[in-house]
């Protein structure tokens, strides 16, 4: 009978095997350590992107920033200059109120029988205070107020009896409001104003 001996197969077999597991391992830890870098390299050049994106954003960022303080600055100076506007406006349109209102006040008093003492204009009210020589006088001069058109509601605040150089005479007080002016009348009186 004859023997053989499979014990160096067996050996072999066994070395073999070691070799093709350690050939898988170590080709796996190479795969692992070469997907590893591509990973860490793919993350890294995103980080160097990210950060490059940043540094321009915040760049145009301060840029926008500076703008927009330019922008804010430029808004106060508008507003300044649109509040500046107003007033010259208003004074524009108002510019004629004084010399309107002597004007009516010269037509409508009574000659030879009331004096004014005192005028006093705040906005839309009128203070008028004088000395008639009596309340007939007076009652006319209201009267005149209401009908002339700068006028409405006009109250007697006070009427009082004094004694002037050995003459007695009525002193009084009248409030009243202006009436709110139109455009129409504000036209015509500026092409008035532009002619003279």
């Amino acid at each position: 009978m004859i023997r053989i001996n499979l014990l160096p197969f067996r050996s072999t077999r066994k070395k073999e095997n070691i070799r093709r597991q350690l050939s898988i391992f170590v080709l796996s830890l190479i795969l692992s350590v070469v997907a590893i870098f591509g990973v860490n390299l793919f993350l890294s050049s995103q980080i160097d992107d990210l950060s490059r994106r940043i540094t321009t954003t915040q760049a145009e960022l301060e840029k926008y920033e500076k703008i927009n303080k330019e922008i804010e600055e430029i808004k106060k100076k508008l507003d300044n200059l649109n509040k500046k506007l107003a007033v010259i406006r208003d004074l524009e349109a108002n510019r004629y109120e004084p010399v309107r209102l002597m004007d009516t006040l010269s037509q409508v008093i009574i000659e030879k029988r009331m004096w004014y003492t005192a005028l006093d204009m705040k906005s839309d009210l009128v203070n008028i205070s004088g000395i008639a020589l009596d309340d007939k006088t007076v009652a006319d001069f209201m009267l005149r107020l209401e009908s002339s058109d700068l006028f409405s509601a006009v109250n007697l605040k006070t009427l009082k009896q004094v004694d002037v150089q050995k003459t007695t005479v009525k002193s009084f007080e009248i409030a009243c409001h202006k009436k709110k002016e139109q455009k129409a009348e504000t036209k015509t009186t500026d092409k008035v104003g532009a002619q003279k």
